[in-house]
C-alpha cells in the first residue's frame, strides 16, 4: 500500500510484489497453513481475464482511432455549439467508451486530445477561460468517474469488490445486474453539471464556429473501415454473451462465467487477418502495468481476509461507529475515507485496502455487507478535492487549463453531492432491488438478502 501511495515503483511491479512478499514473509505458506498457490489467486480470477479482454479491445480501438470517431460523431450529432451541449455530449461519449475502454485513466487519456481540440475553439476572455475549465473537469474527470461506476469493466475497483463478494458467497452478480444496480449514479452528473455551470458561469458561453469545426473534423475521418466494423461486431457479440449468461433477464443462452467469455473474446480478436496490426503495436497500447496491479490488488484483499487483518481493523473501527444509525455510520465512514484519500492517487489501491475492511465491518454493525461496501467504496471514487487523488484528474490537469485551486473550489461541493447521493438515492435503490443496507445477515454463516441468485 505504501508503494502504491508513494508511486516509488512502477504499478505493475507493485502488483507482482504482493504475492512475492506474501510468500517471503510466510503469510502464505506451510507455517500459516495456507498453500503458496493461493498467493497467486488474484491472477487467476475470472475478473482478471475480463479486464484483459477490455484492455485489448481498448488498445485496438485506439490504433483504429475508433475512439476519436465515436467522440466526434456524438458531438456532431447533437450539434454541439455551446458549453452545455459540449459537456453533455462528452458525457454521452464517456458512457459509450465505458463499455469499450476499461480504466478511467485510459478513457481520460483517449478523450484529452478531443477535449483540447474543442477548448481551442474558445477565446481568451475571462468567461471563455472559465468555460474551458468547466469542459475539461466535467468531461475528463467527473463524467469519466461517474460512468466508471456504472459499467462493471469500466472501473477496476468494481472488479475488486466483485471478487470479494463472490469469495464470500454473494455470487451471480452479472454484467447486466451490475448495470441495474449502479445506473442511478448516472443521475449524479445532472447535479455536478448544475454546480459546475453555476460555479464557472458557463450558461451563456457559445463556442464560435464550434459545430462547424467539429463536423469538419468528423468528416475528415472518412467512412467506417472494415476493421472498425469487425471490432464493433466482436465487442457486441461478447457483450451479448456477458448479458445472456446464467440468470440473465434477457435469455439464458449459456452458463459460462465472465472470464471464460472474455478469453473466448480474446481468441476472436486475434483471428488472423481481422486487423492490420502486429502484436507489437497492440501490446504497446495495452495497459499491462494496470493489469498486473489488478491481480496484486485482488490477492491483497484475499490476504487481508485470510490473515485476519481485515477483521482486526474492522473491529477497531467498529468501536468508533457502534450504536449509531445506519446512515450516520455510513456518513462517518464516507467522510473518513475522503480524508484518507487526500494523500492517495490510486483508486485501485484505496479500494484494495478499504473494501475488505468494510465488508468485514458489516457483520458486527448488522448491515448488509455488499450494499455497505458499495456505498462507501463508490463514494471514494469521487475524490475531487485535489487532482493528485485520481489519475484521470492528473491527465486533465496536464491540459494546463485549470489550477489546483480551481479544481478544489469546484470539487469540494461535488464530494458532498456524492456523499448525499449515496445515502439519499443509492441506499433506497439498493433496498428496492432487495438489498437493504440496514438489513444484515440473520446469523453467522448465513447470507444477507441477496436478489441475484448464485
Amino acid at each position: 500500500s505504501i508503494m502504491w501511495v508513494s508511486e516509488a515503483m512502477p504499478v505493475g511491479i507493485t502488483g507482482i510484489s504482493v504475492p512475492t512478499l506474501l510468500i517471503l514473509t510466510e503469510v502464505f505458506g506451510p507455517k500459516a497453513k495456507v498453500a503458496h498457490a493461493l498467493a497467486f489467486q488474484g491472477f487467476t480470477k475470472h475478473v482478471v481475464w475480463l479486464c484483459l479482454f477490455a484492455f485489448l479491445v481498448g488498445a485496438i480501438m485506439q490504433l483504429l482511432k475508433l475512439d476519436r470517431r465515436i467522440a466526434l460523431g456524438i458531438l456532431d450529432k447533437i450539434k454541439a455549439s455551446n458549453v452545455g451541449r459540449v459537456i453533455w455530449g462528452m458525457f454521452g461519449v464517456n458512457i459509450i467508451l465505458a463499455f469499450l475502454i476499461p480504466a478511467a485513466n485510459a478513457r481520460a487519456a483517449t478523450l484529452l486530445p478531443v477535449v483540447k481540440g474543442i477548448t481551442n475553439l474558445l477565446g481568451d476572455t475571462p468567461e471563455e477561460q472559465e468555460a474551458k475549465k468547466a469542459i475539461v473537469i466535467q468531461s475528463l474527470v467527473y463524467g469519466t468517474m461517474i460512468c466508471g461506476v456504472f459499467i462493471l469493466t469500466a472501473h477496476l475497483p468494481n472488479l475488486i469488490m466483485l471478487g470479494i463478494f463472490e469469495d464470500n458467497g454473494y455470487k451471480g452478480l452479472g454484467y447486466l445486474d451490475w448495470m441495474l444496480l449502479q445506473f442511478p449514479y448516472l443521475g449524479m452528473f445532472v447535479l455536478t453539471q448544475w454546480w459546475v455551470r453555476y460555479h464557472f458561469k458557463t450558461k451563456d458561453v457559445v463556442i464560435a464556429g464550434g459545430h462547424e469545426r467539429i463536423h469538419q473534423q468528423h468528416m475528415d475521418l472518412g467512412k467506417m473501415t472494415a476493421p472498425e466494423w469487425v471490432l464493433i461486431s466482436v465487442f457486441v457479440l461478447v457483450a451479448l454473451a456477458f448479458m445472456m449468461g446464467k440468470g440473465s433477464w434477457i435469455y439464458e443462452a449459456h452458463n459460462q462465467k465472465l472470464g471464460i467469455i472474455a478469453l473466448a473474446g480474446l481468441l476472436l480478436l486475434f483471428v488472423p487477418g481481422l486487423f492490420p496490426f502486429k502484436w507489437q503495436d497492440i501490446q504497446n497500447k495495452t495497459i499491462w502495468g494496470t493489469f498486473l496491479l489488478l491481480g496484486g490488488a485482488i490477492t491483497m484483499t484475499a490476504a487481508m481476509q485470510k490473515s485476519g487483518l481485515a477483521g482486526f481493523l474492522a473491529d477497531y473501527i467498529h468501536g468508533l461507529v457502534e450504536g449509531r444509525s445506519w446512515w450516520m455510520t455510513i456518513l462517518i465512514l464516507m467522510l473518513g475515507t475522503h480524508l484518507i484519500r487526500i494523500g492517495m492517487l490510486s483508486n485501485v489501491a484505496a479500494i484494495a485496502m478499504l473494501a475488505p475492511i468494510l465488508f468485514a465491518m458489516a457483520g458486527p454493525l448488522d448491515l448488509h455487507p455488499v450494499a455497505f461496501t458499495l456505498l462507501v467504496s463508490d463514494t471514494d471514487t469521487y475524490a475531487y478535492l485535489l487532482p493528485t487523488q485520481i489519475t484521470a484528474a492528473v491527465i486533465a490537469y496536464g491540459s494546463q487549463t485549470f489550477s489546483v485551486t480551481d479544481y478544489a473550489k469546484a470539487g469540494w461541493l461535488c464530494i458532498l453531492i456524492a456523499i448525499g447521493y449515496g445515502i439519499i438515492i443509492m441506499a433506497p435503490w439498493y433496498a428496492l432491488l432487495g438489498m437493504p443496507v440496514w438489513e444484515g445477515a440473520p446469523a453467522a454463516g448465513q447470507l444477507a438478502p441477496w436478489p441475484f441468485g448464485g
